[in-house]
């Protein structure tokens, strides 16, 4: 080899570097000055436009990634940050400081962060920042939190910002989801987001956000949403409005027909409006309804692991969605309005679904006898059901081997002694 020259490559990093300095001299000229330094006059002839080569997009490439390394570094800075920020045995202080060094990095880009892979961070720093330091990223995602709510990444993060919200931005929020509250309900993480919102609802709140789904000429009453409780109901409403219930009727079946359909019948929300709906409902449409809900109820449901967005960002392998061993009837019995629901499917449906329900129940009776609405639902149960066989095998002989414990039990001393009457105990020795 020859001597002399510079190093072995200097050659092409010479020619690569004196290409990128054309290519931005050419960039910034304007085109009639591109176009007269080729040698193009005013009114000469048209030249013809030069063919991009393998080293332009090369060099177009590099200085692409090159404007990108800010993004990039950012994203490493809060990675390293959302690992610290997850550590348990943290202190206050030093939690605190990393949010604040966090928000420090993302102002200005809160709605960027909120709908990158990132957005976990952002999310743990709603959950544990200040007042102060969390009024700025509500005014910044206010206006598209009805978007971000639809999403299962950002899901977590409009949760929590629902639920530090203060008084006047909580107020803000149910007013955003005015005219949008139907089809929230009928999307499958959306209906999560709202009913979040209605668990945490005042009551003029609440019933706003009902009306919506009773008809569309109740969204414009005011007068409703100061109703006492006792006077709020669907059949009060028709009969004090002079409303059509045949017109109520068919707007309340586009509402809960889709979200049958689609399973989404665990929030507190859809089991306020299909209880209505049952009170005004015919019977085969009554009877229709239950008997799409049962399956729902006797089988588990899709857990979205709120930690799944953490882990993605981290690099970690995808936190796939796995159905609930345990049925969906027990989930819903923590609440009033889970238990009349779970009631209305045992007394109206038929002797298969009565089974079906029975038999979901297998090993879980303890759970519900224990529980503050579900041992009422046990002892409705007994007292309807006349399958003996199953219900001895099912419910009785569970109660029987745990009594000790039920009797203890003051809360649930009375209900479970009305339950265990001696005539299921000579029903169960019958059988």
């Amino acid at each position: 080899m020859a001597g002399g020259g510079g190093p072995p490559g200097s050659k092409k990093r010479k020619r690569v570097a004196a290409r990128r300095s054309k290519v931005k001299r050419a960039k910034g000229k304007k085109p009639y000055e591109a176009s007269a330094a080729r040698g193009g006059g005013g009114g000469g002839s048209k030249e013809e436009p030069q063919p991009v080569t393998a080293m332009d997009e090369r060099v177009a490439a590099e200085e692409m990634s090159e404007s990108r390394e800010p993004d990039c570094n950012l994203d490493k800075e809060l990675k390293v940050l959302c690992v610290k920020l997850r550590y348990h045995n943290m202190s206050t202080n030093r939690r605190g400081r990393l949010v604040t060094e966090a928000l420090r990095k993302m102002d200005g880009k809160y709605l960027e962060i909120a709908r990158s892979p990132t957005a976990c961070v952002l999310q743990l720093c709603v959950k544990w920042c200040s007042h102060s330091e969390r009024d700025p990223v509500f005014v910044a995602l206010q206006p598209h939190l009805l978007d971000l709510s639809l999403n299962e990444h950002t899901v977590f993060l409009v949760h929590n910002i629902i639920k530090m919200a203060t008084r006047k931005q909580f107020a803000s929020f149910i007013y955003s989801l005015r005219g949008h509250v139907a089809s929230l309900l009928c999307h499958t993480i959306g209906a999560a987001v709202l009913d979040h919102a209605f668990c945490q609802a005042t009551r003029p709140h609440k019933r706003s956000l009902l009306l919506e789904l009773y008809s569309t000429e109740l969204q414009l009453s005011n007068d409703l949403k100061e109703e006492k409780p006792c006077r709020f109901s669907l059949l009060n409403i028709i009969s004090k409005l002079g409303l059509q219930k045949s017109s109520v009727l068919q707007h309340m079946t586009t509402v809960v027909q889709p979200v049958l359909e689609k399973g989404i019948v665990e929030y507190s929300i859809v089991h306020t409006v299909i209880l209505e709906y049952l009170t005004i409902a015919d019977k085969t449409s009554a009877l229709d309804v239950i008997r799409q809900l049962i399956p729902h109820l006797t089988q588990g449901t899709y857990a979205v692991d709120e930690l799944s967005g953490v882990a993605r960002f981290l690099g970690k392998s995808e936190v796939e969605k796995k159905r609930s061993s345990k049925p969906l009837l027990i989930q819903i019995m923590q609440t009033k309005e889970g238990l009349k629901l779970g009631l209305a499917c045992l007394k109206h449906g038929l002797a298969e679904d009565r089974k079906r329900i029975i038999k979901s129940l297998k090993g879980r009776i303890m759970k519900l006898a224990l529980s503050d609405y579900g041992c009422l639902f046990v002892i409705c149960l007994l007292s309807i059901v006349d399958n003996t066989e199953l219900v001895t095998e099912v419910v009785i002989d569970v109660l029987k081997k745990q009594l000790k414990e039920l009797i203890f039990d003051k809360e649930r001393e009375t209900p479970i002694a009305a339950a265990l009457s001696p005539t299921l105990f000579t029903l169960s020795d019958s059988g």
